[in-house]
């Protein structure tokens, strides 16, 4: 049985997650806390704090909506990027985890109550970058209805992250999701172009067009 990349990166996050659940110290050490990175140099902590999660319901809506998602980016990843495709979801994955931080750690490096952990930030990238490939995959919000194609819950998402991020509502990190949906795309569009030729926009707006009505 050949496990897909997705599924180890949801076995590896559920078990450290769990783990984490218990142990205090275990979360203190993984944990996302910017004045940690810009004192002692712990820069493994934009990448650990995807590991972990503030709860099983955290945990749970995050690594079903990474499974639901991320099958389907993986076969297209090999599409476009033949046999670089597994390599090259990973490295996205990974990297979205750090990026889509980047801009938190800039407005808290020195604000020692500030703390992050999730892998929200790259589940959103994983979900763009299939909504990218396929602009007309119906999704709701949290899974409610109604459900709506992916090119208009896209910049409906955008939106209400940046203006919740603004607000700073709730104790929910909205720029990392913002930040790894954006990273996602251009991950994507990028890649395809420098390494595949592989026409992502061309064939989005295509597939927009003719839901449209308009091709």
């Amino acid at each position: 049985m050949e496990f897909s990349m997705t599924l180890v990166i949801v076995i590896l996050t559920a078990i450290t997650s769990v783990a984490a659940f218990s142990n205090e110290k275990l979360m203190n050490e993984l944990i996302f806390h910017p004045p940690s990175v810009s004192e002692k140099n712990q820069y493994y902590r934009f990448i650990t704090c995807g590991l972990i999660h503030a709860d099983y319901a955290h945990l749970i809506f995050n690594m079903f909506s990474l499974y639901m998602f991320g099958e389907f980016v993986e076969l297209y990843f090999k599409i476009v990027f033949g046999k670089s495709g597994n390599l090259l979801y990973l490295l996205m994955y990974v990297t979205a985890l750090a990026i889509c931080l980047l801009p938190t750690y800039s407005k808290n490096r020195n604000n020692y109550n500030y703390y992050s952990l999730g892998a929200s930030g790259a589940v959103s990238a994983v979900i763009f970058a299939a909504l990218l490939f396929a602009p007309l995959t119906k999704i709701g919000f949290f899974f409610i209805p109604p459900f709506i194609p992916g090119f208009i819950f896209g910049p409906i998402y955008l939106l209400i992250s940046a203006y919740l991020d603004k607000k700073g509502a709730g104790n929910i990190n909205h720029s990392a999701h913002y930040w790894g949906a954006v990273y996602g795309l251009a991950f994507v569009i990028v890649g395809a172009y420098a390494a595949s030729g592989y026409p992502v926009l061309t064939r989005f707006i295509d597939q927009v067009k003719g839901y449209l009505g308009m091709a």
